[in-house]
């Protein structure tokens, strides 16, 4: 197994040193901050002998094996010490080889993976603009909880992944829980004109009350009038808080209706934010 170097505390001794040495070209602290590039520059090409010899910047370039350099990766994680961004470069770098083994890390349920290493294998195969986790991270959205960050940065990945999600996660969604509906529907909405679409986020919207304003926003995204009755009824209850009812009168308007005027007096977020004007 390949070392796991903190290249983040050898860059902080490096910079000691630097501004050690420079420190009479520097007027003040931020003429130092800006310099950090110039530094950072440095590092990476000055030879060093905690890598017999090797500069930093070409320390990672040497390896090409994506079993190699993916299992370096799962160690960093295992080892909590920093991932070098020069690691994650080279896997960039090396790309479409990489992707299989990044999809089998976040496949793996044995728990040795840490959460921060599937985040960032996440991340790397979005850069990678991979579509070979599709299917697997619409499984994730089917039972998620609300929060899960996990889940969440899945998401987002098949929000980038476009056209060639959409069908699968339309699928998905009469099989999800309301938790993983809100979440697809996040997608989703931003694609208009899909009746089911439409039917789940008016259903949720009417049934979860206590989120009326994020499935208002998603009505909103849909842009079918059909909703604003719903939408009205609910801007109008006692029970609807300020804050809630700012975002049904967005999407009101945006459908082209009028929310009904409201006095929120007693509401402190009202109190709060009319203090501030």
């Amino acid at each position: 197994m390949f070392p796991c170097i903190n290249f983040d505390e050898r860059f902080a001794d490096f910079t000691s040193a630097w501004v050690t040495e420079h420190r009479n070209e520097y007027k003040n602290f931020d003429a130092m901050e800006d310099d950090m590039p110039r530094v950072y520059m440095a590092f990476l090409n000055e030879p060093a002998p905690w890598l017999d010899g090797v500069t930093p910047g070409s320390y990672f370039t040497q390896y090409e094996d994506p079993k190699d350099l993916v299992d370096w990766l799962i160690a960093y994680g295992r080892e909590g010490v920093p991932v070098p961004d020069l690691l994650l470069e080279q896997i960039e770098f090396v790309g479409k080889p990489c992707e299989k083994r990044l999809v089998a890390l976040l496949k793996d349920e044995t728990g040795e993976i840490s959460a921060e290493t599937r985040m960032t294998a996440i991340g790397l195969l979005r850069t990678m603009e991979s579509t070979q986790p599709k299917m697997l991270y619409i499984s994730w959205q089917l039972n998620r909880q609300e929060e899960d960050e996990l889940a969440d940065n899945a998401l987002e990945s098949l929000a980038d992944m476009g056209a060639s999600a959409l069908q699968p996660m339309l699928e998905a969604l009469p099989k999800a829980n309301d938790a993983g509906q809100a979440a697809l529907l996040d997608v989703l909405c931003g694609h208009p004109g899909n009746e089911q679409v439409f039917r789940t986020a008016l259903r949720l919207f009417e049934e979860r009350p206590e989120r009326c304003a994020l499935f208002a926003s998603y009505l909103a995204k849909l842009e079918d009038d059909r909703a604003l009755p719903a939408l009205v009824r609910r801007s109008a209850d006692p029970a609807t808080s300020y804050l809630d009812y700012i975002e049904l009168r967005s999407a009101i308007e945006r459908l082209g209706g009028t929310a009904p005027e409201r006095d929120f007096t007693d509401d402190p977020a009202y109190e709060a934010l009319a203090g501030l004007d």
